[in-house]
């Protein structure tokens, strides 16, 4: 083993140990960590002794592939946080990444479905066959109703819902809990979801641990089957399949959250987001709304008459 690949692993430790990363996101810095040292490679270096004018044309590399903002930004994110790492361990007296300015990009705005997109929607999805209806209506109204992200939705155990809670118990990113509500909607519809359960399991199982188990390898559905599942009903509903997929139905709920005059903080806190400057985007979304707010309720703002 290289001296820069046992770095990078002693990184990743750290990163699993100190931070709790979750699994996703230490895969994700791995295979950064790799693109980078295959680049450095090319050039005789890698990361141990790598210089900034190396550490510079990795990242100019990465703007020249065309890969997309958001990758490009998470490899530099990864190679900036490894040599923070390596600096504080003393391993080297510099930091060949802390010269290089990042590229300034706007934050693009998440795609939102509006309230009747949402009801069509879930009209489709039930409009399918019982049981595959019931259950892609189960998986709209959870996302809808509580903000999850599409792997802590396919991470729910079956005991968490079985006793028709009022609600969730959620293991977001780096292993953090959160309470997640769940409205009368959603009750209802894991409730009648339930009662359908038994056609997914897998052939020769009487029963799985999963609240949404599949006959595939993972003996769960997996987010790729799910964005289909809503593709086909968006299809269906006439709404542009582009516009739907399970992240979009978690932007809609804090959106429409925020429409409804709900503090920033709170959806903070139900989106699980740990710094409220993430949460701030959707500020951007529902301006109409807050437009109304200030005209209507400021001292000058109200009509007179």
């Amino acid at each position: 083993m290289s001296q820069g690949e046992a770095w990078a692993d002693a990184f990743l430790e750290m990163m699993a140990v100190e931070r709790a990363a979750a699994r996703n996101t230490l895969t994700a810095y791995g295979k950064d960590l790799e693109d980078a040292r295959a680049f450095l490679g090319a050039s005789g270096h890698d990361l141990h002794d790598a210089d900034a004018e190396t550490i510079e044309a990795y990242f100019q590399d990465l703007g020249a592939r065309g890969l997309s903002p958001a990758t490009a930004a998470r490899r530099r994110s990864a190679v900036r946080q490894f040599y923070r790492f390596v600096l504080g361990e003393g391993w080297r007296t510099d930091d060949p990444s802390r010269r290089v300015a990042a590229p300034k990009a706007g934050r693009p705005l998440p795609k939102v479905l509006e309230r009747d997109e949402i009801e069509r929607l879930l009209a489709a999805a039930i409009a399918k066959d019982s049981a595959q209806g019931l259950r892609l209506a189960c998986m709209i109204e959870l996302i809808y109703a509580s903000g999850l992200r599409i792997s802590e939705l396919l991470a729910l155990p079956l005991l968490a819902l079985a006793r028709d809670p009022a609600y969730l118990i959620v293991k977001g990113k780096g292993g953090k809990e959160r309470l997640a509500p769940l409205n009368d909607a959603a009750r209802a519809a894991v409730k009648a979801y339930l009662e359908a359960r038994p056609a997914f399991l897998p052939k020769g199982q009487k029963d799985s641990p999963w609240l949404f188990p599949s006959r595939g390898a993972t003996g769960r559905l997996t987010p790729r089957r799910v964005g289909q599942l809503l593709e086909d009903a968006a299809i269906a509903a006439g709404i542009d399949r582009q516009m739907v997929s399970p992240h979009v139905l978690r932007h809609a709920f804090a959106t429409h959250l925020l429409e409804g005059g709900a503090d920033l903080r709170v959806i903070q806190t139900l989106l699980g987001h740990a710094d409220i400057a993430t949460t701030q985007i959707y500020t951007h979304v529902a301006g109409e709304h807050l437009a109304h707010i200030v005209q209507t309720k400021h001292p000058l703002g109200r009509k007179k008459g």
